[in-house]
């Protein structure tokens, strides 16, 4: 039987989580394995300082008190009767693009199945604004079934998983799939220093106006296209050349 591992990090109560595991059920014996809350922007921490415990809400439905990479930790090794076909994580209700992908937990669920030797992609719904409705999460979900079926028959290249931001539409109006590499996004003032009733100060983190690198190949500007953006994302994060030009000049004795 083909097991399917299914997270996130907006937590097991979430629109996107559940659709896609509804898709992945065409596939295989979906099984969700989920923080109990949103763990968004937790990157791949891993739970050390207390002990996490697993609840079952149904059949092939768990959550834990923990992050997504403790999720995929421990349904691997502990709940599923055997290892996964392939993990999925997501539908992230927003974009993970850029540099945003290194505090993602959506990502770093993909990240600690990749570490184990077992296929992984991520998934993301780009929501443009805060508020906006509908959310097309049926049509991240068709892309996410189309990749899971490739890597049901091809696998994924070693140490590398697959980074997926859908554009927030209907299917009818994606234009397409661009392979692409992670773009640069920075924000600008988004740490907001502000007051407390007592007068002592406190910080803010998150908003701000986002800035990003522009290049026809980079995953941001395929979803402002209104194109699914692939990116495959190797966990080897050696800069080679850097290495090769430091070897070349830079000695010194010790």
């Amino acid at each position: 039987m083909t097991f399917i591992l299914v997270t996130n990090d907006d937590g097991i109560n979430s629109q996107g989580l559940i659709s896609l595991y509804n898709s992945m059920k065409n596939l295989g014996e979906a099984c969700i394995v989920a923080p109990d809350r949103e763990r968004s922007a937790v990157s791949h921490s891993l739970t050390m300082h207390r002990p996490l415990r697993v609840e079952k809400l149904g059949e092939q439905v768990y959550s834990i008190n923990g992050t997504p990479t403790d999720c995929v930790a421990i349904g691997v090794n502990k709940i599923l009767p055997e290892k996964p076909a392939f993990v999925v994580s997501g539908i992230n209700k927003g974009a993970n693009l850029g540099d945003d992908i290194t505090y993602s937990g959506t990502v770093s669920a993909a990240i600690e199945s990749t570490i184990m030797g077992i296929p992984a992609f991520a998934v993301s719904l780009v929501i443009k604004k805060k508020l906006e409705s509908p959310l097309y999460f049926d049509t991240a979900s068709r892309i996410a079934v189309e990749i899971g079926k490739y890597i049901l028959k091809n696998s994924l290249p070693y140490d590398t998983l697959l980074n997926i931001n859908v554009p927030n539409l209907h299917i009818s109006n994606i234009k397409g799939i661009k392979f692409t590499r992670q773009g640069k996004r920075i924000y600008d003032e988004a740490i907001h220093e502000t007051f407390d009733p007592n007068g002592e100060k406190y910080y803010w983190i998150g908003g701000g106006n986002p800035y990003w690198e522009h290049g026809e190949d980079t995953d941001i500007q395929a979803v402002q296209d209104n194109y699914v953006s692939i990116t495959p994302v190797h966990l080897d994060l050696t800069n080679y050349q850097a290495l090769k030009f430091l070897k070349d000049r830079l000695s010194f004795d010790v």
